[in-house]
Formats: C-alpha cells, sequence, structure tokens
C-alpha cells in the first residue's frame, strides 16, 4: 500500500528549503510560502492568495512577480555580513559594495536596491554609457562608490568625469592602456581630476560556464606588464595619486570557495606590492561571482555552491587582512559587485498551463479483424503476456514489433488502421511495463528512457526565450514548483514546454530530489480548473535578457510588498503591464497604425461585396485593433 503523500515528501521532491534561502517553503496547505523579510521571519505570504488576487485585479498571466522585500533583504544581509566580520576580524578598513547594474536593470529594482543600500553607502556599477546615464541619475550619494567597468570612448569617460563635476566617487577602472591614454588628456582638458582603478587580469583561473572571465585569455584586464607601464605613466602625468583602486573578476556564479580563496589571496598580494611601490591604492575591488545554489545541493556544480554568503565574507575579510599583514600594508576598503546574490530570489515568473500533450499516443479500437497482419496479431499477443513475460523481454519485443510496422508501412504494408492499432497497443504496453517496475522494483538499462518517453508535456503559457533565457542558452537550472496542491502526490511526470513555434521553446532540466532530470512530476490537470505553476529564482539576468522570439513581448510585473496590517500579509504595490502586440510589432519596425487601416480597408472592401455585413465588419476591425492593444501571450 502506497504511504500517505505528506509535506516533508513534497520539499524532499521539489528542494524548496534547500535553494529558497529562507524565504520560500510549502505551507501545510500546500501551496508556496513566502517570507520576504529577514528581520520578520514569522511574516508570511500565500502564493495562492497572491495568484487569487491578481488574477481578482484583472491581470493576466503570466506574469513577473517581485516580491521588494526579499531585494531588501539580500542588500542588508551582505552589508551587515561584511560589517559584523569586519569588526570580528578588527579589519581597518570598510565595506563599501556596488551592485552591478547589467544584472538586473529595471529602474524598480535599482531604485530599491539603493534605497535599501543607503544607510550603508552601497553603490552602484556600470558596464555601459547607457548604464552610466543611468546610474549618474540615481546613485545620488556622495559617500557610495560608482564603478565604471568595460570598454570605453570618450563619450564615456565625459560622462564619467561630470559625475566627478557632481561630487560623485566616480572610479574609471582601466581596461586597457588605450583608456587611460585618452583619459590622461581629457581629464585636463575638462580641469576634472579622476578617480582611477585598475583592473587585474588574474593568473588564478575560474571553473564552469564563466571560466573564461579569468586567466590570461581573460577579455577583460590589464597584465603585470600592462599595470606597471600605467603606472610610470601616471607617474609621468603627475597623476599617480589619481589611482585609487585595484579591481579583479574570476567569473560569475562560482561554485568552489577554493576558487575564491585563490583568486582574494592573489588580488591581495598585487594590492599589497602596488602599495609598496608606493600606489596609494584605498579599495580592493573583489568583483562578483558571490553564486547562488539554484539547485540545492550546496555542490560545485555549476548550478550550486559549496559555501554559505557568511563563509564566503570571511574568507574574504580575513584573506586580505593575513596578506596585508605579512605585507605590513594598510588594510584596504573593500569592494564586491555581488549582482546575481542580491537579486536572483526577489523574482519568479507565475503562469498557467493551458495543456497537456500526452506521449503515449491517441486511443484507438484494438479488437482483432479478420486478414490483419501477422505484426498486429504479434503486439495484441504482448498486449496479453503482462504476467507470462519478464518486462525487459516485453519491452524488446514492443521496440521491435513497432519498428517493423514502421519500415512495413513506409513500403505500403500496413494500412493506417493497422498502424493505429499498433501504435494504442505499444503504448499501451509501454505503460503496463513501467508500472510493474514500480510496484515490483524491476530495474533495467532502458527504465530511464522509458521514464521519458512516457512523460507527458504540460503545455505553458509563457516563452523561454523571453523569460528563462539562460535555460536554453546556457543551460541554467532554475526551480520549477507547482503554486498549489503540495499536499496532494504528483501522479504525472512531464516536462515543461512553451507556447512558442520552436523546439527548443521547452525546459529540459528540472531539479529532482538532489538529483537533476529531464522532467519532473506533477499534478493531474483537473478540467475547468487552473493548474499554476511557479519559476523561481528569475531575477538575476532572465528578467533582462530575454528576446521576442515569435513576437511574444515583456510579462506584465506584479510588484508585492510583506506588510503584517495587510489581509495576507502583503499589498500589491504596482503593476507594470506588459508588452501589447502593437509595441512588439513597432520594435521590429512594423507601423501599426498602417497595418490596421490596410486591414479595415480589406474589411471594408468584402463589405461593399456583400460577403460581411456592415456591423460584422466593424465587429471585426474593432477586434483587429483590439488586438493589437491586447498581450503577446494567450488568454486562457
Amino acid at each position: 500500500m502506497t504511504n500517505p503523500w505528506t509535506i516533508e515528501d513534497a520539499e524532499e521532491l521539489y528542494g524548496v528549503k534547500r535553494w529558497g534561502a529562507g524565504y520560500f517553503s510549502i505551507g501545510e496547505n500546500g501551496s508556496i510560502q513566502i517570507a520576504p523579510n529577514h528581520r520578520q521571519p514569522d511574516v508570511t505570504i500565500d502564493m495562492k492568495e497572491v495568484v487569487d488576487e491578481i488574477i481578482a485585479e484583472g491581470i493576466q498571466l503570466p506574469a513577473v512577480i517581485r516580491f521588494h522585500d526579499i531585494l531588501r533583504s539580500q542588500v542588508e544581509i551582505l552589508n551587515e555580513t561584511f560589517a559584523k566580520t569586519i569588526a570580528d576580524a578588527n579589519y581597518e578598513g570598510r565595506y563599501v559594495g556596488v551592485f552591478p547594474i547589467k544584472v538586473n536593470q529595471m529602474r524598480e529594482v535599482v531604485e530599491e536596491i539603493i534605497d535599501a543600500g543607503e544607510p550603508y553607502d552601497y553603490g552602484l556599477e556600470a558596464g555601459s554609457k547607457p548604464e552610466l546615464m543611468a546610474v549618474l541619475a540615481y546613485n545620488e550619494n556622495p559617500r557610495a562608490l560608482t564603478i565604471l567597468n568595460g570598454y570605453k570612448d570618450e563619450d564615456y569617460l565625459t560622462l564619467a568625469l561630470l559625475g566627478r563635476q557632481l561630487r560623485r566617487k566616480i572610479i574609471i577602472v582601466i581596461e586597457k592602456f588605450s583608456e587611460l591614454e585618452m583619459l590622461i588628456p581629457l581629464s585636463k582638458k575638462l580641469g576634472v581630476e579622476p578617480i582611477i582603478g585598475l583592473r587585474s587580469k588574474m593568473m588564478v583561473r575560474s571553473s564552469g560556464k564563466w571560466a573564461g572571465s579569468s586567466g590570461e585569455r581573460a577579455k577583460f584586464g590589464l597584465s603585470i606588464t600592462e599595470i606597471l607601464n600605467i603606472i610610470e605613466l601616471l607617474k609621468q602625468e603627475n597623476m599617480l595619486h589619481c589611482a585609487k583602486l585595484l579591481h579583479f573578476h574570476i567569473g560569475s556564479q562560482l561554485a568552489d570557495i577554493r576558487k575564491i580563496k585563490e583568486a582574494v589571496s592573489e588580488g591581495a598580494r598585487l594590492y599589497a606590492k602596488l602599495i609598496q611601490m608606493g600606489v596609494e591604492l584605498e579599495y580592493l575591488d573583489i568583483g562578483g561571482g558571490l553564486g547562488i545554489d539554484y539547485d540545492g545541493t550546496s555542490s560545485t556544480t555549476d548550478s550550486s555552491r559549496n559555501y554559505s554568503t557568511e563563509e564566503y565574507v570571511a574568507d574574504v575579510v580575513y584573506g586580505v587582512k593575513q596578506i596585508c599583514d605579512l605585507e605590513n600594508v594598510p588594510h584596504p576598503n573593500l569592494v564586491s559587485e555581488s549582482g546575481r546574490a542580491i537579486t536572483a530570489h526577489h523574482s519568479c515568473v507565475v503562469t498557467n498551463i493551458v495543456g497537456e500533450i500526452k506521449n503515449t499516443g491517441a486511443k484507438f479500437d484494438i479488437s482483432a479483424s479478420s486478414g490483419e497482419h501477422i505484426l498486429v496479431s504479434n503486439m495484441r499477443e504482448l498486449v496479453n503476456a503482462a504476467d507470462t513475460m519478464h518486462p525487459q523481454e516485453r519491452y524488446n519485443d514492443a521496440a521491435s514489433f513497432k519498428q517493423s510496422a514502421y519500415e512495413a508501412f513506409k513500403l505500403g504494408i500496413l494500412s493506417l488502421e493497422e498502424m493505429a492499432k499498433l501504435d494504442t497497443m505499444y503504448w499501451q504496453i509501454l505503460t503496463e511495463i513501467h508500472h510493474s517496475l514500480d510496484r515490483e522494483s524491476f530495474v533495467f538499462q532502458e527504465l530511464e528512457e522509458l521514464e521519458d518517453m512516457l512523460a507527458s508535456q504540460y503545455l505553458c503559457n509563457f516563452s523561454i526565450f523571453q523569460s528563462a533565457a539562460d535555460t536554453w542558452a546556457i543551460g541554467q537550472v532554475l526551480p520549477i514548483v507547482p503554486i498549489t496542491r503540495l499536499d496532494e502526490r504528483p501522479a504525472v511526470r512531464c516536462s515543461i514546454v512553451d507556447i512558442t513555434c520552436d523546439s527548443d521553446g521547452k525546459l529540459s532540466k528540472y531539479i529532482e530530489g538532489t538529483e537533476i532530470s529531464d522532467n519532473i512530476p506533477m499534478h493531474t490537470l483537473r478540467k475547468g480548473e487552473e493548474y499554476h505553476v511557479g519559476m523561481f529564482l528569475t531575477g538575476a539576468y532572465q528578467d533582462v535578457m530575454g528576446d521576442m522570439h515569435n513576437l511574444f513581448g515583456r510579462l506584465t510585473e506584479v510588484h508585492i510588498y510583506s506588510h503584517d496590517d495587510e489581509p495576507g500579509d502583503f499589498y500589491i504595490e504596482e503593476v507594470v503591464p506588459g508588452t501589447s502586440a502593437e509595441k512588439v510589432l513597432e520594435t521590429m519596425q512594423y507601423n501599426t497604425d498602417f497595418m490596421a487601416k490596410t486591414v479595415k480597408k480589406c474589411i471594408d472592401r468584402e463589405v461593399r461585396k456583400g460577403t460581411i455585413a456592415p456591423r460584422e465588419g466593424v465587429r471585426w476591425t474593432d477586434y483587429y485593433e483590439k488586438c493589437l492593444a491586447g498581450s503577446t501571450y494567450l488568454k486562457v
């Protein structure tokens, strides 16, 4: 007898607490729960109630749901962890971190981070001219840093010097020697003294997807020889005192703490040697890389990390302190550019399942008929042999008959009806074999393949390319979990496919327990009842990297704040409408006014011919214009 399904079973399957970082869990009612404020862990929000209110407000799914309190919590946790560790270590510098807005340039996100970080003098990092323009407008704290990375032209450098005129702590990080050759005459021409940072090309190499960010073949950074040449040029120009920061970065989503320790050791040693040469550095920027445990395994896989935030911070602070003390140089102020760790958890995509694609085939009458082909008769014998054949033998015979039938059909030997019977019986046999293996614990080589073959596909109302670009581009694993019914046993193995017209529009990897699977158990769909699924940890990169494949636009955003005096401990603070079909088409240089007029002209022509009634013509014209103004996603 099957044991009753429990919340603990659901947690073991979906790993919500393992990847939820204290923010997400499964409630006793079977719904996802959110505790967005780390200072008020008892204030929880029921995800079902959030989705119900969204729908009641007439907001169409799919939607991005942002929990802004999680953003604030992550900013506070990172800054306070550094502050506590610095105090415990008797470290003589301070922490002045920055958020790299490339991770999520959404205005609402940047505003929230700036506001939450203001007590800590938490700044921003930009890597392009448009990002710098945004940073100049939003990072007004004169004590906070603005770090400028990326390749630079004269306009970029001029904007940076404007920031200096505004009394901002703008640090121009030199990525290549020619940038300094451009900056020096420009700063003298404008009469503005820059603050200069030097980005070192690290010898230590990272691992995983972003290993190319480090090592001799790294895209960004200066070799030791180039750094020494820059120091010599700054001396000649009487500007050595402008060099205040040393920067390094070995990659995003660093999974192994040992690589971080190596990088910190190398960076701190270089800092110390430059200080001893007379370079008056004040800041050591350790770059980004603080990872997220996407799959909840606490391992060195590309989608995990084998350390905590506390361990990361301790290794940075104590590692830099040890090197500086050994070299007898001052402790630098510490800078980090942690973006993924700040934003990933606060955002999720919630969508509805609009249909099921069953791989077990449609049903067809399999009763015997006179003169049927021997292959059909043989397959029918297999249907009736469940109690007399070993599952492996039965599977092998079914696969062989199916292949023979396929070849026979190509040669015109089998009729359509016979192929339909064979197909129906084939899938019936495979389903029975799979159930028998579950019951009797038979294991054979093709079991995993059999599970994949029998798995359904749940059709989700969203676009992978718009809302989860990294799952398609680099195989990033994101947690996929039903919003409700987690107190019920999930009975259907399935994969998630989107509504784009592309075979790559699907999620290929799922977190199942502590393993990564090709499909995931979900609940049986009920007629007339919506089934909502959440894709979590989408706040870093996924929010801003999506493309408009098939002209599916940005999703509607719903901003949630917690408040213990509100019903359900939350309220919807803002709704940002998704991109309409009209806006998406205009982005691709279509003239939607011309399109509407053209369609109206065609309808009017049919009205004059008498093929469409006048009132009907008006309705069709209005309907076309309504669709232009509407969502690009399915309305179900």
